[in-house]
């Protein structure tokens, strides 16, 4: 679990309770407005649903989940693994790779050990693998996409919500009392918009784009080792040409000297 966006999405949401709750006659009843929620809420969704088709917003609840409970994998695992695959094809052939596939839980690798096995042409196996690696960045660009589209539609609904109400406020006019709460209510709807917008969507696709680089970051790796033991290199030499993409504080001291 991500406790970075889990405590984040709570602490934002909690500061602003916070200020409503400790503001001199403030009372968090009066922020509370349905059909303000269900302009902000139900307009951006229905916008989102014209702009993308049915098969994208079923993924909806999945990207969300990825970032909070994200499912990269940590460079320096990958690379052991890698190196470790490589001292075995160097020492008892590049089908004795074959005894580990059983083991291998990632689909990416167990793919190029697979097409390594099978003798692919290092050309060919080096498309085929960037041709996944780029279905998977379109895969997440998708889902950024999804949750820019909803912090862009909240706030103009919010406005939408907002011109609706000073309209109906507006013809009646006749019973001045009115007109303050009428005017609360209707500006509430920005707020909403707001709060969608830059305490949900936009910090999420963020999120997102971070996990993006760093699971396409593990892929070049997985891409660039494969190639490397299809091609015999020494494991050692595998081993630092991998390294190089860690910061010199993460390599094994020999490689940060």
């Amino acid at each position: 679990m991500d406790k970075a966006t889990v405590i984040g999405l709570v602490g934002a949401w909690g500061v602003v309770l916070t200020a409503i709750l400790i503001a001199p006659g403030s009372s968090l009843t009066a922020f509370i407005d349905y059909p303000s929620m269900m302009v902000v809420i139900g307009g951006s969704l229905t916008a989102v649903m014209i702009a993308f088709p049915f098969g994208t917003l079923k993924s909806v609840p999945s990207i969300i989940k990825k970032s909070i409970l994200p499912n990269s994998r940590d460079i320096a695992p990958v690379i052991a693994e890698l190196v470790e695959f490589a001292e075995l094809a160097r020492r008892d052939g590049i089908l004795a790779l074959e005894s580990k596939t059983q083991d291998i839980e990632d689909p990416f690798i167990l793919l190029g050990i697979q097409m390594a096995i099978d003798g692919t042409d290092a050309e060919l196996m080096e498309t085929i693998l960037r041709s996944d690696l780029e279905a998977v960045a379109g895969r997440h660009k998708t889902g950024k996409d999804v949750l820019e589209k909803v912090a862009k539609y909240a706030p103009a609904f919010g406005m939408i919500g907002t011109l609706v109400g000073l309209i109906i406020m507006l013809g009646n006019m006749d019973d001045p009392a009115a007109i303050g709460p009428g005017m609360a209510v209707a500006l509430l709807t920005t707020l909403y918009g707001a709060a969608v917008a830059n305490m949900i969507a936009s910090p999420l696709a963020d999120k997102l784009v971070l996990y993006s680089k760093r699971e396409l970051q593990v892929r070049e790796i997985i891409v660039r080792g494969l190639l490397s033991i299809q091609d015999g290199d020494n494991p050692r030499v595998v081993e630092q040409k991998l390294m190089t993409v860690l910061p010199p504080t993460d390599r094994p001291s020999e490689e940060a000297a």
